[in-house]
C-alpha cells in the first residue's frame, strides 16, 4: 500500500455518536485522535465525510467533534443513514464522488475512524475495499464496546486490505516534508498533548 498522498485522501468519520461514545473502550484518546484528524484534514484540505447512524435513536454527533466539523474550510459532506456499513446508503457512493470528482475508486485512499469497529467500520471498510478503495484503517481512532471485539476486528479489516495506521502516521504522510507549508502548524497540533491510552 503506497503511502498517503493528501490530494487522493478522503477522511470518513463513522458515527461518533451520543452516548455510545462515551461506552467504547478508550473513549478519551479515540476522541482525541478524531479530533486531530479533522483537523488535519482541514490543513491539508483533504475532504471529509462525517456520518451518523439514525441519530434519532443514537442522538447527535459528539459535540467537541461537530463543532470542528462544522468549522472546516476543506470541503465537508454529512450522510444520515439506517445501514450499518456506510456503503449500503447509495449516497455515500454520490458523496466520495463529490469529494474527489476526477478520482475512480482505485486512485481514492479513504482514511477511516469511527465506532463501532466490529459494526460500521468493519461493514463499511470491508465494502469499500470490495469495491477497490485503497483504506487506511487510523486504529487510534476507532473503537467499539470491549477491547477484544475492536481488536479482532481490526485484526479482520487488515486482513482483508485494509492498512492499519494512525493519526500521526496520516500528518506526517499528508506532509511528506518538514518544507511542507503546513508542518509548522502541524507540528503545533503534535505538541498540544498526546492522546493517552
Amino acid at each position: 500500500m503506497p503511502l498517503l498522498d493528501s490530494s487522493r485522501s478522503i477522511l470518513v468519520l463513522i458515527d461518533f455518536q451520543g452516548k455510545l461514545v462515551h461506552m467504547v473502550h478508550r473513549p478519551a484518546p479515540v476522541l482525541e485522535a478524531a479530533r486531530r484528524l479533522l483537523r488535519l484534514a482541514d490543513l491539508f484540505s483533504v475532504p471529509v465525510v462525517l456520518t451518523e447512524q439514525y441519530p434519532k435513536g443514537i442522538g447527535p454527533t459528539e459535540e467537541s467533534l461537530r463543532s470542528i466539523y462544522d468549522g472546516l474550510s476543506t470541503p465537508k459532506f454529512f450522510l444520515e443513514k439506517t445501514a450499518f456499513g456506510c456503503c449500503g446508503d447509495g449516497d455515500f457512493e454520490l458523496l466520495l464522488q463529490q469529494a474527489r470528482p476526477m478520482l475512480r475508486p482505485p486512485q481514492r485512499q479513504i482514511v477511516v475512524a469511527g465506532i463501532e469497529a466490529h459494526v460500521c467500520v468493519l461493514q463499511t471498510v470491508l465494502e469499500l475495499l470490495a469495491s477497490g478503495h485503497k483504506v487506511h484503517l487510523c486504529w487510534d481512532a476507532v473503537s467499539g464496546r470491549g477491547e477484544e471485539y475492536c481488536r479482532h476486528a481490526l485484526e479482520r479489516m487488515a486482513a482483508a486490505g485494509a492498512t492499519l495506521t494512525n493519526h500521526e502516521s496520516v500528518a506526517f504522510e499528508w506532509a511528506r516534508d518538514k518544507n511542507h507549508p503546513q508542518f509548522k502548524a502541524l507540528s503545533a497540533l503534535m505538541k498540544e498533548g498526546q492522546p493517552q491510552g
